[in-house]
C-alpha cells in the first residue's frame, strides 16, 4: 500500500501578513521570465482560441505581461497573429518597407492596402533618396509615373545611433512623422515614427524587446507540421514559443524540445504541461527555458474530472519550484 502526500489547492491555503512598511505604490510584481524576456507583471495569457489572439496579446503586453498566440489555425494565419503584434509598435523600425526609386506610383498604392502604411523610404542603389507620404500621393493621377517624381526629395535624416529623445525633438521641430535614420554612406538603416514614440510615452510599464516592440509568445504541438510551424513563428518574430501539450512528461514533447532547441539554440522555449518536479527536471536538460506547471486546475479545465488525472496546484508549484 502507498501512503499518498498530502496535496493542496490555492483554496487550501492562506497568506498570513506580517509587519510592513511598503505601501502598494511602492511594490514591484515584475519578473524576469526568461534573459530576454522581462514581464512587469507577472501575467501570461492561455493558448486557447477562445482566448488568445493579436488583441488580447496586444493589450497584455502594453499593461507589461504576455500573450501567447493559440495555434488552432493554419500556420500563415497564427504567423500573421505574430506580425500583428509586433507591427502594432516599434521603438526603431529595424527593417522598414521601402520601395524603389523608379517603381510605378501604383506599387506604392499597392504597398500602402497591403501594410496599412501611410509612407515609405525610397531607395535608389540601395541608398536613401527620398520619403514617400500620403501627402505626396493625394492628387497623383497616372498610375504609371515614377516614384522619383513624386516624392519628397531630401527628406531629413538623423544617425542610426539617435536616442528616442532627441529623434522626437527632431520628428516635432521639422513637422514630420517619419524619421528615416541612415549611416555616412547613405545606407537606410531603420525607421523612428512619432506615432510609436507617443505609444511608448504612452504605455510606460509595456513589455518589450531589445527593439521597443511588443513582447508575443506562440504555442505548438508536437504534430508532424510542427517544425514548419516554429519555423513561420520564428521569421515573425515570436519572442517565446510554447510546446503546449496536456501531458508535457512525454516522449513526444521531450524530443520536440530537443528537437527546436538544436534547430534554434537561441529561441526561448517554454515546454508543458506537467506537475512533478521529475518532469521539470527532465524539460529542462532537453533545452526548455521555462517550464508551465499546471493539469487539471483551471477553473473551466475538465481534466480531472473526466480523466481523473492531475494534481493541486499549489503543492505542484511548490514541489516543481524547488527542482526548477
Amino acid at each position: 500500500m502507498k501512503l499518498l502526500p498530502e496535496a493542496l489547492t490555492f483554496d487550501d491555503v492562506l497568506l498570513v501578513p506580517a509587519e510592513s512598511s511598503v505601501l502598494p505604490a511602492q511594490t514591484d510584481v515584475s519578473t524576469q521570465l526568461a534573459p530576454n524576456i522581462k514581464l512587469n507583471i507577472p501575467i501570461i495569457s492561455a493558448a486557447m482560441d477562445t482566448v488568445t489572439t493579436a488583441p488580447l496579446a496586444i493589450s497584455l503586453a502594453l499593461q507589461g505581461g504576455l500573450g501567447i498566440i493559440h495555434k488552432n489555425m493554419s500556420i500563415e494565419d497564427q504567423a500573421e497573429e505574430v506580425r500583428k503584434v509586433k507591427r502594432w509598435q516599434s521603438g526603431i523600425v529595424t527593417n522598414p518597407v521601402t520601395l524603389d526609386a523608379d517603381e510605378p506610383v501604383s506599387a506604392a498604392f499597392e504597398l500602402r492596402a497591403r501594410n496599412k502604411v501611410s509612407g515609405f523610404p525610397i531607395l535608389s542603389k540601395g541608398k536613401l533618396v527620398g520619403m514617400l507620404t500620403s501627402r505626396d500621393l493625394r492628387t497623383v493621377n497616372d498610375m504609371n509615373v515614377k516614384i522619383r517624381a513624386v516624392m519628397t526629395k531630401n527628406p531629413v535624416t538623423a544617425s542610426p545611433k539617435v536616442s528616442l529623445a532627441k529623434a522626437k525633438e527632431i520628428l516635432a521641430e521639422k513637422r514630420i512623422e517619419k524619421l528615416p535614420l541612415v549611416d555616412a554612406s547613405g545606407a537606410l538603416k531603420g525607421l523612428i515614427t512619432m506615432t510609436d514614440i507617443l505609444k511608448r510615452e504612452n504605455n510606460p510599464n509595456a513589455s518589450l524587446d531589445k527593439n521597443g516592440q511588443l513582447l508575443v509568445g506562440a504555442a505548438v504541438s508536437t504534430s508532424a507540421n510542427t517544425l514548419e510551424r516554429v519555423a513561420a513563428l520564428v521569421d515573425a518574430g515570436v519572442d517565446l514559443l510554447i510546446i503546449d501539450t496536456a501531458h508535457g512528461h512525454h516522449i513526444g514533447v521531450r524530443n520536440m524540445v530537443k528537437t527546436v532547441r538544436k534547430k534554434y539554440p537561441k529561441l526561448t522555449i517554454c515546454a508543458g504541461n506537467v506537475c512533478t518536479p521529475e518532469a521539470v527536471e527532465e524539460l529542462a536538460k532537453c533545452g526548455a527555458n521555462i517550464v508551465k506547471v499546471g493539469i487539471g486546475p483551471g477553473s473551466i479545465c475538465t481534466t480531472r474530472i473526466v480523466a481523473g488525472v492531475g494534481y493541486p496546484q499549489f503543492s505542484a508549484v511548490v514541489e516543481c519550484g524547488k527542482m526548477a
